[in-house]
């Protein structure tokens, strides 16, 4: 039997071998067991241990799992010498070495598959070769269950590297999210006291006003705690801080929010039924705060003082406007002698109530036709000759009179109405545009028109429809429109610019950004502060200032028009300083569209020659903005 496994692995030697494999199969199965030989391939090479007994097959294994050299597979007779049988060999074989693939070689039936597949399964690692068997067979056998078996240890071992790899990337997810985690807490408390930070009390803030039921927020601030940071160290300072908000938030145990907004400034959140019950909550977070505090050594008697305010389902419910009405009552507790509760009422904010009149007589000032633009010329410095308007907007309430944008201007921006004041503004002005030879119309935007997301294509639009060239609608911006984000103000002025409307930033010099926004942003003109102007003739810095904005703006190629120009004198000197327009009520006052197309006309300012325009009911148009 083991000369016949050897020549069936072995490559076959024409036909010398070819008989001697023949006799070999006669002598052991009698003349119907000649079969054809079937030579092996030379490219597959069989390295065969042959065993006379199964315990020395056992000890054979054994020692390949130590060495390393495993055997692929083990073809067993049922039957051998004297000794454990082929079903034993083969269960102690599996016990070693799990992964190798026994065939079981038999013409006998001394067991049936299964209890050779329960002794050394599993059953897809067992297979059976009957007496007499085919070299082919035989061969075949070897030849796939020895690729099998490499497969397999290399899809073991594509696994076990994947394993690991999937082990690593689990271990990387659990510390990213232990990254992430500690990211987002700091990014919500605070460094000092670990208590939720601005940024987290603000999102609770407008959980809870979302939620509909009754709250309170109260605002609590140290008193004198400067005292405590001049007289023993701000380490002292920061200690005593900790220390408070312990106490507070031990006073709340889970029943609110605290955080701290920042240096001495702590703010609650408290579900509440009504005013009475905030205002006992409250007043014991003050006892809280109010203790003897042993601060490094040093008696530190606590004080703080408190804003309350209670917020029922009914009532409106803007979380900045919550905020701002507890910042409200707790200036008022601080003037009423510290170290006390202030509930928030009406009385402490009258602008309230005067902010909700404005804001709807506001909303119907278009339809009722209370609104009324108002241009004020903007000169040559030499000749005087009038090269644009500004368009001004005024509103003649019935119930204030005029009103001046500078009051409720920033109501508007506040609120939607911004933006159908700004296309009526705008329409307005391309409107009366179309009445001038070739003078442009300079006209303000607010911030929030101009970080509007449509804001170029909308303004084109309107534009277009008038029929007007871009090039005679100048756009007014401030510093602050575009300083909040300059990459995206920079895009915007840039299409704009492209459009071919011309670009002014107003108030130039009152913004330390001014020198960066000059060179970062495409600009037509600069205007000088009035303020400036206003001071030339008396303080040499402001003196200084608008010399300094004429010789860059010249510079940089640009206009330079001084505003607020109110008499002769300061005419002159921006003159001699060499600034290119002047724009003022010592020229001309703002006046209504049919002066402003009669002076287009005429091209040519002379100063003093001017009256103040009087339009609708009484109101003069004298404040300029």
């Amino acid at each position: 039997m083991h000369d016949s496994y050897r020549h069936c692995f072995e490559p076959a030697r024409g036909e010398r071998g070819e008989a001697a494999l023949s006799a070999m199969a006669a002598e052991l199965f009698g003349e119907s067991g000649q079969m054809p030989v079937v030579p092996v391939n030379e490219d597959h090479h069989f390295a065969s241990t042959h065993c006379s007994q199964g315990l020395e097959a056992v000890a054979a294994v054994k020692d390949s799992m130590a060495s390393g050299d495993r055997f692929a597979v083990a073809f067993i007779d049922i039957r051998m010498p004297p000794g454990i049988d082929g079903k034993e060999t083969a269960a102690r074989i599996r016990a070693i070495d799990p992964e190798i693939n026994i065939v079981i070689v038999t013409g006998y039936s001394d067991f049936s598959p299964l209890d050779i597949s329960r002794a050394a399964g599993p059953a897809d690692k067992i297979f059976y070769i009957a007496k007499p068997f085919e070299v082919d067979e035989v061969v075949q056998t070897a030849r796939a269950l020895g690729r099998r078996w490499q497969v397999d240890r290399e899809l073991a071992a594509a696994r076990e590297a994947l394993a690991e790899k999937i082990a690593l990337l689990e271990e990387q997810t659990l510390e990213l999210a232990a990254n992430e985690s500690r990211a987002i807490h700091m990014a919500n408390h605070d460094s000092l006291t670990d208590a939720p930070n601005r940024l987290a009390f603000t999102r609770a803030l407008a959980e809870q006003v979302r939620e509909g039921s009754c709250f309170a927020m109260a605002m609590l601030d140290l008193d004198r705690f400067k005292l405590v940071n001049d007289s023993f160290g701000h380490l002292a300072g920061d200690e005593l801080i900790r220390m408070v908000c312990a106490e507070l938030q031990g006073v709340m145990k889970g029943e609110g929010f605290v955080a701290r907004l920042g240096g001495d400034e702590f703010a609650m959140l408290m579900r509440v039924a009504g005013e009475d019950e905030a205002m006992m909550r409250c007043e014991r977070l003050i006892r809280a705060a109010s203790a003897n505090f042993s601060v490094f050594g040093h008696t530190v008697q606590g004080s703080a003082s408190a804003g309350l305010v209670v917020v029922g389902p009914d009532e409106p419910r803007d979380p900045v406007d919550v905020m701002r009405r507890a910042d409200l009552a707790l200036n008022e507790a601080k003037r009423d002698g510290r170290g006390i509760v202030r509930l928030f009422d009406e009385s402490m904010d009258e602008s309230i109530r005067f902010r909700r009149r404005i804001e709807t007589g506001l909303g119907q000032a278009i339809e009722n036709g209370e609104l009324c633009l108002v241009y004020q010329p903007i000169a040559t410095r030499d000749t005087l000759e009038v090269k644009g308007f500004e368009a001004l907007l005024r509103w003649a309430s019935p119930e204030y009179g005029l009103t001046a944008p500078a009051m409720f201007i920033p109501i508007a921006e506040e609120s939607s109405l911004i933006h159908e004041l700004g296309d009526w503004v705008t329409d307005e002005a391309l409107k009366t545009l179309q009445q001038w030879p070739d003078q442009y119309v300079s006209v303000n935007f607010s911030p929030r028109q101009f970080r509007r997301q449509n804001f170029v294509a909308h303004l084109m639009a309107r534009v277009m429809e008038a029929g007007v060239s871009p090039q005679r609608f100048q756009i007014e911006i401030t510093e602050t429109a575009i300083f909040d984000d300059a990459e995206r103000a920079a895009d915007t002025l840039y299409r704009l610019r492209q459009m071919g409307f011309r670009i002014a930033l107003d108030d130039f010099g009152t913004g330390y950004s001014s020198l960066y926004n000059i060179r970062k942003f495409a600009l037509d003109s600069l205007k000088i502060d009035r303020s400036f102007v206003d001071g030339m003739g008396r303080e040499r810095e402001s003196a200084a200032i608008v010399h300094s904005i004429i010789h860059l703006g010249r510079a940089l190629g640009l206009e330079v028009v001084a505003e607020g120009v109110e008499n002769s004198a300061q005419l002159q000197a921006l003159r001699v300083a060499g600034c290119s327009h002047a724009q003022g009520y010592f020229l001309a006052h703002p006046m209504v569209a049919e002066r402003a197309a009669a002076l287009s006309a005429k091209r040519f300012l002379t100063p003093g020659e001017d009256e103040e325009i009087v339009f609708g009911f009484g109101a003069r148009t004298g404040t300029h903005g």
